[in-house]
């Protein structure tokens, strides 16, 4: 295989992970379809029972928070081809607020 044949496999592997097809992709995905992927139920899981057995407040922080987001990007993004318009960032202002303060209470605020 030469260098062009190389680029050429490596840029049609890679063409699912163009922004653009990321950013429909996410768009079109339901929370049944993300929180029933066996890969991502593992690795929630694992990150999960790391936290829980380590004691990590950071660690189930980090994972509430990534939760959180996937829960806010479902339900506040616009749909395909709409436009993002002030009415539509509330839920990402709102949603944005609770998560930062939950995590500013649980690691700042609230103490051992």
């Amino acid at each position: 295989m030469d260098k062009q044949q190389l680029a050429d496999k490596a840029a049609e592997t890679l063409r699912p992970f163009e922004t653009q097809n990321l950013m429909t992709t996410i768009q079109n995905l339901t929370l049944h379809q993300i929180f029933t992927h066996p890969a991502i139920l593992v690795c929630i899981l694992l990150v999960f029972f790391y936290g829980v057995i380590k004691r990590s407040k950071t660690v189930l922080l980090t994972l509430f928070a990534l939760l959180a987001l996937i829960v806010l990007m479902r339900f506040a993004m616009p749909a395909p081809g709409e436009e993002l318009s002030l009415r539509a960032l509330l839920p990402f202002i709102g949603g944005g607020l609770v998560i930062g303060g939950v995590i500013i209470y649980f690691s700042l605020v609230k103490s051992d």
